[in-house]
């Protein structure tokens, strides 16, 4: 499909803002897949600088005015930068009675230096539990090595699959190495860092 192969970051929206589809580059700029962005509000994604624009823009479409509509936003990436650019979104459909769809494009227009960007932290308990489900520890082993019940455990992990977005244990641990969390080459697996939370 074409719209997988452009390089430039697009979505398709209802004329609410939720996603309906969205391309590959959209989806790396927000650390997921095509697929885990349907449904997602693209102004929740990447946050407006100002709220005036947001409004006239959504008056303008309540009136049905098919005008091009630009945001200025700003978004953190999955390697924690923090970017900035513009939103475009086009409303198209096959007749001017029908509610229109919103074609978004991203612009990035730049980031903040790497030097700004903050290390990912995580509580040293759940560096421990994410180590052992590296080395391929079961829940109950890695509530027996931290001290912990199971359910303990799974609370733990519920909090990390939240905060990074993950679907399953495996794209936990996975993001773990990713956001260096726990030491790459390193075998059996060990946190990067017994740093306390922030």
């Amino acid at each position: 499909m074409v719209f997988d192969r452009v390089s430039v970051p697009i979505a398709v929206c209802d004329v609410y803002g939720a996603v309906l589809l969205a391309n590959p580059a959209m989806a790396a700029e927000c650390g997921t897949t095509p697929g885990r962005l349907r449904g997602r509000d693209v102004l929740e994604l990447f946050r407006p600088q100002e709220a005036t624009q947001v409004e006239r823009i959504a008056e303008a479409l309540r009136l049905r005015h098919r005008s091009r509509y630009q945001v200025s936003v700003r978004w953190t990436t999955p390697d924690g930068a923090e970017r900035f650019g513009e939103l475009t979104a086009d409303p198209v459909s096959d007749t001017v009675e029908e509610t229109p769809t919103l074609l978004v494009m991203l612009r990035v227009l730049g980031d903040r230096e790497a030097s700004e960007r903050r290390p990912v932290q995580v509580a040293p308990v759940e560096a421990r539990i994410l180590a052992l489900l590296a080395g391929g520890a079961t829940t109950a082993r890695a509530a027996r090595e931290t001290g912990l019940t199971v359910d303990g455990v799974n609370y733990h992990l519920r909090r990390l699959s939240a905060r990074w977005d993950a679907a399953n244990r495996t794209e936990l641990v996975a993001r773990a190495y990713a956001l260096g969390v726990l030491a790459s080459g390193v075998w059996p697996p060990t946190p990067a860092s017994s740093d306390e939370p922030e």
